[in-house]
């Protein structure tokens, strides 16, 4: 009997993470499920239709990270999507240190850590329960398209993410395996690291959204989709409506 699909969701203990645990689930993939807090990955596993595994995970140790990623992934029966979901955003106007280091500790660092990991093990395995070399998901941010005065550490670590993510892409070109990679930016989401309020929408909203662009194998998706209106608007402006705005 063929494995089931797998996914692998870093940052589900909440949030945009959560939310696309049980979309995914329902839709029949096992979960894999990480962050720190190992109590409510149990209940959010138990509480799923399909086999869940759980990891303790803080993206911030990098090493311990990508070997909590690799056992995660070997126990499972197939990997054929990893998402990284975690991610902090704080107001900081102030540039008071602790808030800035860790924002690029856990959105950069950790990110960067957990990409490179999900990248060799797809390169290497180089086959899933869907027959294809497997799919990498960020969750970046609209914020990735401009600079903020009051939380320059966050729009500056979504915008990292975004072109590393990009990067990534380019990179597939020239190597055997062909990893599926998919940018998300979504806009304000009800979630705890919302920054706004406008256009905001739930977090099984944007679940459905990024499930959907996992489906057709996006290149990039905003969500919800009128946020591409906002990028749009910004790659326009003049730097002078932008320090107004931002």
């Amino acid at each position: 009997m063929a494995n089931a699909r797998g996914a692998i969701i870093v940052g589900a203990s909440s949030g945009i993470g959560e939310a696309l645990a049980r979309r995914l689930a329902a839709d029949g993939y096992e979960i894999g499920l990480t962050a720190r807090r190992m109590e409510r990955l149990r209940e959010i596993g138990a509480d799923l239709p399909t086999k869940s595994y759980v990891a303790a995970m803080d993206v911030t140790d990098s090493a311990e990270a990508r070997d909590r990623f690799f056992e995660l992934a070997e126990a499972m029966p197939s990997v054929d999507l990893v998402v990284i979901s975690a991610g902090v955003a704080t107001v900081n106007p102030d540039l008071e240190w602790e808030p800035e280091r860790q924002t690029v500790a856990v959105n950069v660092g950790g990110f960067t850590a957990l990409a490179t990991a999900a990248m060799t093990y797809f390169e290497r395995e180089s086959g899933t329960a869907c027959g294809t070399d497997g799919h990498l998901v960020g969750i970046s941010s609209v914020a990735a398209h401009v600079g903020n005065g009051d939380a320059p550490a966050y729009n500056a670590s979504k915008a990292y993410v975004s072109r590393y993510l990009e990067g990534l892409r380019y990179r597939e070109g020239d190597r055997d395996a062909d990893v599926t990679i998919t940018t998300i930016e979504p806009g304000f989401v009800d979630t705890k690291l919302s920054l706004g309020g406008f256009w905001e929408c739930s977090p099984e909203t944007a679940a459905e959204q990024i499930a959907r662009a996992i489906r057709n194998k996006r290149a990039h998706a905003y969500v919800t989709r009128r946020w591409r209106a906002i990028a749009w608007l910004v790659a326009l402006a003049p730097e002078w409506l932008l320090r107004r705005l931002f």
